[in-house]
């Protein structure tokens, strides 16, 4: 009996990627990715990782000599930095308002730490008061760790404050921007964060695969004074260092070579555009969407002023079957959102507008496609006032860029 099995081409679907991740991908990243190979030790490919590193730190917007491409996903550079800063009975503070804290707080805990949640109603920010009285009831306390954007609900935590504060109480500040960063400001050195770990395959536009991460000299002084090593050997900051350093370049594990050619050309891509002109692209953008997803009677979930640009949390009037109209979005229109998670599963659409998901013709495309969908089930009368609210929107913020000095 033959167990050969048949072979075929797989040539996937085209897709208008619009849920929480990943996001399309530039032309010129995939090209980048087909790329010849080099070895990881090469000194061609050495100067590409310093390249990368000097990019990175661009977007973190910092000046810290350890920020690097981890290899992994924005998950892994969660459980590096964790790993990497807590020690068994360290205390650490974590803000609680949706999956993404929630999974902070287990990585602290399996890794010897106690967690001190505080928790805020999911769609919420953390309140700065609420850490500053953990900080004194809990002292001394080694951490506090927010999630800059939480994917889960659409909601923005408000950090431009909480460094100082950390630093007031000798806490080290971490802070998670897998979804945020190269979508809204990321302000690293301004905000005083001591550890800062995001994804590719969000606002940056590269596939899943590698981890940013940036550590202050504060952050990287806590890893080298730990009094354990670092349980995970593969996630050891302290090791990896010896790769990305200029000057030793020891051999840590085999980099992947063609995710860091892409993602060079993604933050070249950037770059080019420039962060505050990507950050006014996403915002324009989400908030087109929003006003055209209003008249369907999808209201965002997080209060005006907390909202995520690129990742739009709306909430389902009852007669809606959420999972239908996705389903229908996907095998029709080709077009991907996402549900909701937790408490939240079957009561929110996610709707991702990152990087180069995030432009107008998507959100028309999504728009018409509802339009579309809600009319065949008599949930709207009368279609097209969607997509008007969302030309409205384009044109008043174009008015208002131009009469801005």
């Amino acid at each position: 009996m033959s167990t050969d099995a048949p072979y075929h081409d797989f040539v996937p679907p085209h897709r208008v990627l619009m849920g929480p991740g990943p996001s399309m991908v530039h032309p010129r990243v995939l090209q980048a990715l087909s790329q010849p190979l080099l070895g990881h030790l090469d000194p061609v490919f050495l100067g590409l990782m310093n390249e990368i590193q000097a990019s990175l730190r661009a977007t973190f917007q910092t000046q810290n000599e350890f920020t690097i491409a981890l290899s992994g996903t924005g998950s892994a550079g969660m459980e590096a930095v964790i790993a990497n800063l807590i020690e068994p009975g360290d205390r650490a503070i974590v803000g609680v308002n949706g999956v993404f804290g929630t999974r902070v707080a287990t990585m602290i805990e399996r890794s010897g730490g106690i967690p001190l949640p505080i928790e805020s109603p999911w769609g919420t920010p953390i309140p700065v008061e609420a850490l500053h009285d953990e900080l004194v009831r809990s002292a001394p306390v080694k951490a506090v760790v927010l999630v800059h954007a939480e994917t889960s609900t659409g909601a923005r935590q408000p950090l431009q404050d909480v460094g100082a504060l950390c630093r007031s109480h000798d806490a080290l500040f971490i802070v998670d921007a897998v979804t945020s960063l190269g979508g809204m400001p990321v302000d690293v050195d301004g905000w005083g964060i001591d550890a800062c770990y995001s994804g590719t395959q969000k606002c940056l536009s590269c596939p899943p695969g590698l981890a940013p991460l940036t550590v202050s000299p504060r952050g990287m002084s806590a890893i080298r004074k730990r009094r354990v090593p670092c349980h995970s050997w593969y996630l050891d900051l302290s090791l990896i260092a010896e790769y990305w350093n200029d000057h030793s370049r020891a051999y840590h594990h085999t980099a992947p070579i063609s995710m860091l050619y892409g993602l060079r050309e993604a933050l070249r891509l950037v770059h080019e555009e420039g962060l505050a002109a990507r950050a006014a692209r996403h915002q324009w953008n989400s908030e087109a969407l929003l006003a055209g997803l209003q008249t369907l009677g999808l209201a965002p979930l997080p209060q005006a002023g907390h909202r995520l640009p690129m990742l739009n949390c709306v909430t389902l009037p009852p007669q809606i079957d959420e999972n239908t109209v996705r389903q229908q979005l996907l095998q029709d229109y080709g077009i991907e959102i996402g549900g909701g998670l937790g408490p939240l599963r079957g009561r929110v659409w996610r709707i991702g507008l990152m990087g180069e998901s995030s432009q107008q013709a998507h959100v028309f495309t999504l728009l018409n496609a509802l339009e579309e969908i809600f009319t065949s089930h008599d949930w709207l009368s009368q279609p097209g006032l969607a997509v008007q609210a969302a030309v409205a929107t384009y044109t008043h913020s174009e008015g208002s860029a131009r009469r801005s000095p």
